[in-house]
């Protein structure tokens, strides 16, 4: 990795949280951290953490060249989690994708903003010459607006996903050159 883990980071609020990889001794951690968000949160999660399968697979597979798993721990609780994500070959290899989840408490504070400038960072670093992120723009409005401030453009996609409910939802594709 092109950026030294642990770190510190600072909030605007000035807390002060760790920022370092997904461990396989993360697992229990991980888990408690994806049940303790609200409900509509988990709903819309990418991945099934409902499961704790879900989390003891990342620790089975972790590779680090092919996605780099991001944790901000206060104190021994993980309060977000970050991933990006590679691609194995293809024409969109020097694509990446990048997600993340953050306790409410910790939302609005610069957090989600430390995590993709780190992944930025490790982007450019790596060769990557854009990343994406995903999103609902009814449910990630303030994600959508981090990105935006750090140069992401918008593409808006109608019904391009679906709700736990089977409903087909708009997604809007966020992308940067670096």
């Amino acid at each position: 990795m092109s950026i030294r883990f642990p770190q510190e980071a600072h909030l605007r609020d000035e807390r002060r949280l760790l920022i370092r990889p997904f461990a396989e001794g993360d697992v229990s951690a991980v888990w408690e951290f994806f049940n303790r968000l609200p409900v509509p949160i988990r709903r819309y999660a990418w991945d099934d953490f409902e499961r704790r399968e879900t989390v003891e697979a990342w620790a089975r597979d972790l590779d680090y060249d092919k996605a780099v798993p991001l944790l901000a721990m206060d104190g021994d609780k993980v309060v977000g989690e970050a991933r990006l994500t590679y691609r194995d070959g293809g024409p969109l290899r020097l694509v990446g994708r990048i997600q993340w989840l953050l306790e409410p408490e910790y939302r609005g504070a610069g957090l989600g903003t430390l995590f993709v400038n780190d992944f930025m960072t490790m982007a450019r670093d790596s060769g990557l010459k854009h990343l994406t992120c995903m999103l609902f723009p009814d449910l990630d409005e303030a994600a959508m607006v981090t990105l935006q401030n750090l140069g992401f453009e918008s593409f808006p996609i109608p019904r391009y996903g679906v709700d736990p409910d089977g409903n087909q939802k708009d997604v809007v594709k966020m992308v940067i050159e670096l």
